[in-house]
């Protein structure tokens, strides 16, 4: 069983990012959740600016936030040509073809990270593991708007950082 492909893209020059080290965790997170080969996510780390025009376009809060998450494939793509998902020519099944699950992006500003890292007394690469699960996690379908939602995703936060990151 191979990893999910998890593309990495940084942005922003405001602090160091290891790259392959944040995708890894990311490949990891996803393969622990059932997301297994021919799946797709994007990470991306960009400067402050860049994350507070993404949160005011999308959520629509004027400031610069830490990670945003946006998922992508929710429903089973159609296989083939549209709209009758009809095969591309003689010879052709279903089965030849699969489409990758793309799973979404997560956008993490390391800036934001660094400040926030640094008013609650955490490690910055400490912060950036967190802000990968939890946007990972956010693509899946979690959520932290009730009380008892927050606690099951902070505990499987907590329970995917030990397994991956702080081993």
């Amino acid at each position: 069983m191979t990893l999910p492909e998890v593309f990495v893209a940084n942005e922003q020059q405001d602090k160091p990012i290891d790259t392959d080290r944040w995708m890894h965790l990311a490949q990891q997170v996803l393969k622990a959740e059932g997301i297994h080969d021919k799946a797709e996510l994007c990470l991306l780390f960009v400067d402050k600016l860049t994350i507070a025009e993404l949160n005011k376009r999308f959520l629509g809060k004027d400031y610069p936030t830490d990670v945003l998450a946006f998922p992508l494939d929710e429903e089973a793509v159609d296989v083939g040509r549209f709209p009758d998902s009809g095969g591309s020519g003689p010879g052709w099944s279903q089965s030849e073809e699969e489409v990758p699950r793309l799973v979404g992006d997560v956008v993490i500003s390391p800036l934001v990270a660094f400040e926030n890292a640094k008013n609650y007394n955490k490690e910055f690469e400490d912060e950036i593991a967190l802000l990968v699960v939890h946007g990972i996690l956010h693509l899946l379908g979690m959520d932290h708007m009730e009380d008892q939602e927050a606690e099951v995703m902070e505990k499987r936060e907590q329970e995917l950082l030990s397994q991956f990151y702080r081993q």
